[in-house]
């Protein structure tokens, strides 16, 4: 009770900052970023949008890979009209598709640049079944998978950057809070829903891929601070919000939701100032393999919190991934094995 009303009011936390933080609010103090480059997934609209805005703000150079190119190039005019110097670059991507993925680092990496931010933010709720072209459910494929391989490709660019700057590098996977609503065994339900269509529940589905999001970052904090590589990674809630995520849910079922929980939704200035936050603020040096809500260090599920399953998901994304897997091997089975 007491946690809710210091929501509602917006208290600040041991950060100097709560619920009612926005994205400008707290990267006020970051430091000198214009020597910054960021990948910024998902920033077409809503949370990734506003996360942008706020980062060309204060000097970040952009790059922003989405399925829609026009969406992007969209968004890029709007933050242009606001900071007419941003330098910003649009890109392909479908996160969904893990030959895009590599399509996309292969571009990334053909244009030289540095890379000392990446923001792993764009996120799907399917309420229809679907599988993606790599014959995986498509919640999962797009809000995990994809992310788990933009990683893996662009690691060793992060890793030069911060090695030839002395900046450390600082990965973000934006998660949800919904990640704790999962129970059972990850890798077995997303076989299920993955070969029956019947099995599928899209709320589960999502609290799946979410959960992945935050034992992914569990598990990359383990190998990053076992290979000494100058890099942190987070995962952050950014909170109660209605944007295009809720698109394929629209109705009245999901307007009376809202409606009821009004009064516990943030604006998305509000929604990204988590991210912002842990992608910025100097106080966040050397802290990796955390979970952040409201702009402070929060406890994620049990399960979220369980060293072995994020060992179990990351071997079985590994799998899922590679690229000189047999064909004929179905990858969901091979991570079973």
């Amino acid at each position: 009770m007491l946690e809710t009303v210091k929501y509602l009011l917006g208290s600040a936390g041991a950060s100097g900052y709560g619920s009612k933080s926005t994205a400008e609010n707290v990267t006020e103090q970051s430091p000198d970023l214009r020597s910054v480059t960021a990948i910024i997934t998902g920033a077409t609209s809503g949370i990734g949008s506003e996360t942008a805005r706020v980062l060309a703000k204060r000097g970040v150079k952009l790059i922003l890979p989405a399925r829609s190119v026009k969406a992007a190039e969209e968004t890029k005019t709007r933050i242009l009209s606001e900071v007419p110097e941003a330098e910003i670059i649009v890109m392909a991507l479908d996160l969904s598709s893990l030959s895009s993925v590599r399509n996309f680092v292969a571009e990334f990496e053909y244009l030289n640049f540095p890379l000392n931010l990446l923001i792993n933010n764009a996120g799907k709720f399917a309420h229809q079944h679907a599988i993606s072209e790599d014959g995986i459910e498509m919640t999962f494929a797009t809000n995990h998978l994809g992310h788990f391989l933009l990683t893996k490709l662009l690691l060793k660019k992060m890793i030069e950057t911060a090695n030839e700057t002395g900046v450390q590098g600082r990965i973000v996977n934006v998660s949800s809070s919904i990640h704790g609503w999962f129970s059972g065994d990850s890798i077995q339900y997303l076989r299920l829903i993955t070969k029956d269509k019947s099995q599928y529940d899209a709320t589960r589905a999502y609290a799946l891929s979410k959960l992945a999001n935050v034992l992914h970052t569990k598990e990359l904090a383990r190998v990053l601070k076992k290979t000494g590589a100058n890099v942190t990674v987070n995962c952050v809630h950014p909170g109660i919000v209605r944007t295009r995520l809720t698109r394929e849910r629209e109705g009245l079922v999901t307007d009376l939701v809202f409606f009821l929980t009004s009064k516990l939704l943030k604006t998305i200035p509000q929604a990204a100032a988590t991210t912002c936050y842990v992608a910025t603020h100097p106080r966040l040096a050397n802290v990796s393999g955390k979970y952040f809500a409201d702009c402070n260090e929060v406890c994620s599920s049990k399960l979220g919190s369980n060293s072995t399953e994020a060992a179990r998901i990351w071997s079985a994304s590994e799998i899922m991934v590679a690229k000189n897997s047999n064909a004929n091997l179905d990858p969901l089975e091979a991570s079973l094995l």
